[in-house]
């Protein structure tokens, strides 16, 4: 008998640190992902089967003429139907992005064959009010043709309520992370200073340049009394890059400061050599107007994957209290509210800088496997079967 046959859809954001909770799930099922050409991460070496796939974007120019075009256009696609003849369920993910309305298009024009899963890691509700003209076209094709929405918290859940979802097609889901691979011994010499790391994308949603301001705050006295500043290390990319950069300089922290992207598979010893992580996210992305469209205000933090590989190495989590970050942190955390660099800087001053370079703390061993990737898998397959199975 063949193996329930499942595709994974992500448009153009496959990644190697969401796709590995399908690699355990490859000895019962038949695990595969769509893959194009403008992928804008590397996948590595996932033990799933890619299925390339075209897309409009990748008929484009690269450049901004190219995403321009796509933009205005919106992206889909290229004979996606014949693709998803082949498998028993479609993974996709959001309720308003062009890859998930794509899956729900094919899913809706067949009255049989495959199942149709969306993955929902979005907490606020915009309904069609703050989408846009291809985010509201998306979600409504994305709500009636889907079989079972997995929130990755219980705060996209609550979303999903406000979406019109009814809470029998809802099912909790969170995601997971190899947190044997986060569980590196530290350096067999013990760092000499504090390294504070703050991971994330490099955009001002994240709150690096609060991490910046706290530092500064510290060594200044601003805080309590002057203390040496710590060691930054900010590891992504992103469009802020150089204005990072460039505001470390002002705040004096030039020497203090390093900004860079590295390979996935680098992680553990960043974590390791790593006093705490801080995760200063921002409960939105902006406040401004497109040209002609709706508010940009749609963003606060969903999960945080980091959070789950920082708990794994002992690392010490200062953060704030965006979206799902109190849900997913629990008491593992210290929090800020987003945007008090103040209160970052004297959590630091009273928390991680009190102790050793390098030194290590407990979190609750439940709430680490929780976020573990044979927990994930686990939960993925249950629900597989149940559909599979009708």
């Amino acid at each position: 008998m063949p193996k329930p046959s499942i595709l994974v859809v992500r448009g153009h954001l496959v990644t190697p640190w969401e796709l590995r909770i399908w690699e355990p799930l490859v000895g019962d099922f038949d695990v595969a992902y769509l893959y194009g050409e403008r992928n804008e991460f590397d996948p590595g070496e996932l033990k799933l089967r890619p299925v390339r796939a075209r897309t409009r974007r990748d008929r484009m120019p690269r450049g901004r003429l190219g995403d321009f075009v796509t933009g205005v256009m919106g992206d889909d696609y290229i004979g996606l139907d014949k693709v998803l003849d082949n498998f028993d369920v479609v993974h996709a993910a959001e309720l308003s992005f062009w890859f998930a309305a794509s899956a729900a298009r094919a899913r809706a024009a067949r009255s049989s064959g495959f199942k149709l899963v969306q993955t929902v890691w979005e907490t606020i509700p915009f309904l069609d009010t703050w989408r846009n003209r291809h985010a509201r076209k998306f979600r409504s094709e994305v709500l009636a043709a889907t079989d079972l929405y997995l929130a990755a918290t219980e705060r996209a859940r609550a979303a999903l309520r406000l979406e019109g979802v009814h809470d029998d097609r809802i099912e909790v889901c969170p995601p997971g992370v190899d947190i044997e691979r986060f569980r590196v011994p530290p350096p067999a010499e013990r760092p000499t200073e504090h390294v504070v790391l703050s991971p994330g994308r490099l955009v001002w949603e994240k709150g690096h340049q609060d991490v910046l301001r706290a530092v500064a705050a510290l060594r200044d006295g601003i805080a309590g009394d002057p203390l040496p500043a710590p060691r930054v290390v900010i590891i992504g990319r992103g469009p802020e890059e150089k204005r990072l950069l460039s505001y470390s300089q002002e705040l004096g922290l030039g020497d203090r400061v390093e900004v860079r992207s590295v390979r996935y598979d680098e992680m553990p010893s960043i974590y390791a050599s790593a006093s705490c992580m801080v995760l200063a996210s921002l409960p939105m992305a902006g406040a401004g107007f497109h040209p002609f469209d709706v508010p940009r205000v749609f963003w606060e933090e969903q999960f945080g994957l980091v959070f789950a590989e920082g708990m794994a190495a002992g690392l010490d989590i200062i953060t704030t209290t965006s979206g799902a970050i109190p849900e997913v942190v629990g008491d593992s955390g210290s929090y800020f509210a987003p945007g008090d660099w103040l209160g970052l800087a004297r959590l630091l001053r009273d928390g991680p800088l009190t102790r050793p370079p390098g030194a290590r703390v407990e979190h609750p061993r439940e709430r680490v496997e929780r976020y573990s990737i044979p927990a994930a898998a686990d939960r993925l397959a249950a629900v597989y079967r149940r559909l599979v199975a009708g």
